[in-house]
């Protein structure tokens, strides 16, 4: 092996270059990268984990890219990970935040410096789980502009609840203590506290029905 393939091995060790094409289909799936004025063959790229737990994040055309190629042969390079360039600015420039942005403008940040844990821009979330799911924190607040559904058998409220308006449609049975104030009470069709009653006579006798 002379000088100038030694030097060409030891330059292709590391390489940056951009993805031109991506295979999703193949397996596993691959990538294709020009770099200088080469172009790889179809070569993997580095995943955070695959093993017990896999992850999934594919590369896309354009993306800058760190090429890992051992013993210098571009052949069985690797892509490492990605680069910003000056086409693909970071999403972020925080000390502390860890920032995902999406293609669609979707973002999903924290910063440990704040505490704040934020998803804005996403269209919906599902969380689905077979035993439980529990949040806890002082003060809770949920927004719909159309409506909330609660499907379920049964909803227990342990402490005060407090609305603005209340319909029952299936009947329901009350326990305890209500007190009542402002307002009225109506039940079919009579209010509770102005009715009257005809056919008041001294004696046993009966009223009539509430009116």
């Amino acid at each position: 092996m002379n000088l100038n393939e030694l030097y060409r091995l030891i330059c292709n060790l590391v390489r940056i270059g951009t993805v031109t094409d991506v295979d999703l289909a193949a397996e596993p799936p691959v990538a294709r990268v020009s770099t200088g004025e080469n172009t790889t063959d179809w070569i993997r790229w580095a995943a955070l984990r695959a093993g017990t737990a896999v992850t999934w994040w594919a590369p896309t055309p354009g993306e800058q890219v760190l090429l890992f190629s051992p013993c210098g042969d571009l052949e069985n390079a690797v892509i490492m990970g990605s680069l910003y360039s000056d086409s693909v600015k970071p999403p972020d420039n925080g000390e502390t935040s860890n920032v995902t942005l999406y293609s669609d403008g979707a973002k999903v940040l924290y910063d440990p410096e704040t505490g704040a844990l934020a998803a804005t821009g996403i269209k919906s979330a599902t969380v689905e789980a077979s035993d439980s799911i529990a949040a806890t924190a002082p003060k809770m607040t949920c927004t719909a502009t159309t409506s909330i559904t609660l499907d379920t058998p049964e909803v227990i409220c342990t402490k005060k609840l407090s609305c603005s308006t209340f319909e029952m449609k299936q009947g329901g049975k009350m326990t305890g203590n209500v007190e009542h104030s402002g307002g009225s009470i109506t039940s079919n069709g009579v209010v509770v506290h102005t009715h009257k009653h005809g056919g008041v006579e001294h004696g046993g006798s009966q009223t009539d029905g509430p009116q």
